[in-house]
């Protein structure tokens, strides 16, 4: 482990006990606590790809609309602090200190991410957020974001296969779970889903008292703040949220142009940096690549995954149109990585022993853009060591 505050450390410590799916635990360690969670209002947002790049924009949004905001996202790119944001600023590391000690005390079985959805729940209640803005780990139903009481309101963005060890093997499976965020009286913005996934989502929503709302006749407002295509449809999740906030449409515009989102489409010099990490978001990042419509002896692509991703699909779609490829382990993660060198048998290029070798390589020709994707881990990697930010140690559950 490398040199971290001491809070840190010790938060990293919980790291074995990895992403545990109940509510118990977190529950008993609110109420230990006066129940933060529920001193203030919350919009709650779960799914499987666009989660974060949502609640991004509905957090933008609300600030526009002069509310005191938090944000709650994971993972972290760079910095752990960038996971608990009030008014769209990281947490202060002596404040982050101060709520991950109490975190850590009050309950010693905690989980890293139990432990670390407290410590905001505590950062937002002192700050006194006119709303929070909560991003579901993994899942919904059993996540441990999930011990908020009654949201103003849900969204459920894109469904797709990831976790399927945790969330089910099918779509509808998926969706059945990351629909557990349902709460009695609480209206689920629904983004774009094949129509059997809508209906388990709109059953289990019924079953929860709840009620669910499409964003097909949601407009989504002609200036987005990131790129991709995909994003119009995030942005209709996120109007729609904002709406239920009160905010104007002028406000709703204004926060969905100003949003900033680190890793997702972002453009660093020549490098393009984007999250995608499952063969879904792959999809939505070749669908960009081509409408760049850049030959593929102009790009290059840096590519590594995590050992329990499919990354074969991932891979398939995004080689064709790079004609250098470089494969890397992504370095640092809790979880161990995919094999470079199956990736350079299934769609040869060249393996490599780090990140930082792998961005040479690809941008040796100066005129390649060099996209980065397959591990948020990767990602974060690749953006400290183009940007020289400082780094805290990944965390993958």
């Amino acid at each position: 482990m490398p040199d971290l505050p001491h809070e840190l450390t010790r938060l990293y410590e919980r790291i074995p006990i990895g992403m545990r799916l109940g509510l118990d635990p977190m529950r008993a360690a609110c109420r230990s606590l006066g129940s933060p969670e529920g001193s203030f209002p919350t919009l709650h947002v779960a799914g499987s790809n666009g989660k974060g790049s949502v609640c991004a924009m509905t957090s933008a949004i609300a600030k526009e609309h002069g509310l005191r905001t938090g944000l709650y996202t994971s993972p972290h790119l760079c910095r752990f602090a960038e996971r608990i944001r009030i008014d769209g600023e990281p947490i202060e590391d002596t404040a982050l200190a101060r709520f991950l000690a109490i975190a850590l005390d009050v309950q010693p079985e905690l989980s890293f991410f139990e432990a670390a959805t407290l410590a905001a729940f505590l950062a937002f209640r002192e700050a006194r957020v006119d709303v929070a803005v909560i991003e579901v780990g993994i899942g919904g139903r059993l996540d441990a974001t999930n011990v908020v009481p009654k949201p103003l309101a849900g969204a459920i963005t894109r469904i797709a296969l990831d976790h399927t060890d945790r969330l089910g093997s099918t779509l509808v499976a998926i969706a059945r779970e990351k629909a557990g965020i349902a709460k009695p009286g609480v209206p689920i913005v629904v983004g774009p889903m094949p129509p059997d996934v809508r209906a388990a989502i709109d059953e289990v929503a019924r079953d929860h008292s709840a009620t669910t709302v499409g964003v097909d006749d949601v407009e989504a407002p002609t200036v987005i703040g990131l790129a991709g295509e995909h994003q119009r449809d995030n942005a209709r999740v996120a109007a729609a949220l904002g709406a239920r906030l009160g905010a104007s449409k002028a406000a709703v515009e204004r926060g969905i142009a100003a949003v900033r989102w680190p890793g997702r489409l972002e453009r660093v010099g020549t490098f393009l940096l984007d999250a995608a990490h499952n063969p879904d978001g792959a999809e939505a990042l070749a669908r960009h690549l081509r409408g760049l419509g850049r030959p593929a002896r102009e790009v290059a692509l840096v590519f590594g995954t995590l050992g329990d991703k499919d990354w074969g699909p991932m891979l398939d779609v995004l080689a064709p149109l790079a004609g250098t490829r470089v494969y890397v382990a992504p370095h640092g993660a809790s979880r161990p990585p995919s094999d470079p060198r199956d990736m350079a048998a299934r769609q040869p290029g060249a393996v490599v022993e780090d990140t930082a070798q792998a961005l040479r390589l690809a941008s040796e020709d100066r005129e390649r853009l060099v996209v980065v994707a397959g591990s948020l881990v990767l990602i974060g990697e690749a953006r400290a060591l183009l940007l020289g930010l400082p780094r805290d140690p990944p965390v993958s559950l």
